[in-house]
């Protein structure tokens, strides 16, 4: 059903992003790769547009740095990119390894020229968390990560640190999604997100710890890695769990989780003092997620959780997160899940890349 778009505040729905791309407010940068000696200029594809976001695309390089950074104000990211930040670049263009402990930059293939009015933020793709890839989005002029200032004009550049498996990446890859806001954020109200240590499947299973020391992840390969040879299945007959320092693990919230078709959400801790874990990297939820009408009765969050510091006892039913709903500006066209989605009435589950 086709929703028309009054322009009103709040997050901005599908059919607003085709309006933006249409106007040429989000666009396909043209870049000349010196390394490649050719110009590649894509174009935006129509799967990018998801309910409430946007999927980016990795570019043809990587840079290989020393350290994470941000370019501060005034600054252009490319300002900063010098021998003693990078160093070595590498082709994406017929695909290459990111390994884990290694911090890498790409420039993303999309780049944006927002009116005034419109302000952005950015999260990983669910996949991208569950395999726990450390992602953020950086902007020219950049004081803070995820966060596009009203009005931004300028290239899109993602930071990308793997912490468990190495990755196989390539040019059109999408492991970060932008959110797109037209006037100030304001939240109408949260949901406590608490831990399911007793598990709602027959096999006792109540969550996933990664493996160290596995095999390659190829973010495109859909279905094509056995589980159990990245995770090891974990049980809590008492309803309790230690996470272990550094170890990461996918675990599902107690609660079903809603968000209505004119209203969108995100994730965010519910309590960051508490510096024994962390309890999610994923973050954006689109409307119709859980909605029954749109198939996704009683689906739960997926949480990624890495252990910090000191070993850590969670309980079951402990709260760990919540989610902050804002408005929609308009009710998107297609909901989530209604064109098919790999986690539309999810219990515990893990990436699309894994098969059990």
């Amino acid at each position: 059903m086709k929703k028309e778009s009054a322009h009103k505040d709040g997050i901005l729905p599908a059919q607003d992003l085709a309006q933006l791309i249409a106007g040429g407010h989000v666009h396909a940068r043209q870049t000349d790769e010196p390394m490649l000696g050719r110009a590649f200029e894509p174009e935006i594809e129509a799967g990018q547009i998801q309910p409430a976001s946007l999927d980016l695309r990795l570019g043809t390089k990587a840079y290989r740095l020393r350290a994470s950074f941000l370019p501060g104000e005034g600054r252009k990211v490319t300002d900063c990119l010098d021998t003693h930040l990078v160093m070595h670049e590498i082709d994406l263009t017929d695909s290459a390894v990111l390994e884990t402990g290694c911090v890498y930059l790409v420039p993303l293939m999309e780049s944006l020229q927002l009116p005034e009015n419109i302000s952005a933020r950015t999260n990983p793709k669910s996949s991208t968390g569950r395999l726990d890839v450390f992602t953020r989005v950086i902007a020219d002029g950049a004081s803070q990560f995820e966060t596009i200032d009203p009005g931004y004009t300028g290239p899109l550049y993602v930071e990308i640190a793997p912490r468990t498996f190495s990755v196989l990446a390539r040019p059109g890859d999408r492991l970060v999604q932008i959110r797109f806001r037209r006037g100030i954020e304001t939240v109408l109200h949260s949901q406590t997100v608490s831990i399911d240590l007793k598990g709602t499947g027959g096999d006792g299973i109540i969550g996933w710890r990664a493996r160290r020391h596995s095999g390659l992840v190829d973010i495109a390969g859909v279905g094509a890695h056995k589980a159990v040879d990245y995770w090891q299945p974990l049980h809590a007959p008492n309803g309790r769990l230690i996470l272990d320092p550094e170890e990461f693990y996918i675990l599902a919230s107690k609660e079903s989780v809603t968000i209505p078709e004119n209203q969108a959400a995100e994730m965010a801790p519910i309590a960051p003092e508490i510096g024994e874990f962390r309890a999610h990297y994923a973050g954006f939820f689109d409307p119709g997620f859980g909605l029954k009408q749109a198939g996704g009765a009683g689906s739960r969050a997926v949480l990624e959780v890495r252990g910090r510091d000191v070993p850590f006892m969670l309980r079951h039913r402990q709260a760990v997160a919540k989610l902050d709903f804002e408005a929609m500006s308009a009710v998107p066209e297609n909901l989530y899940g209604t064109n098919g989605s790999h986690y539309q009435a999810q219990g515990l589950r893990l990436s699309k890349h894994f098969k059990l």
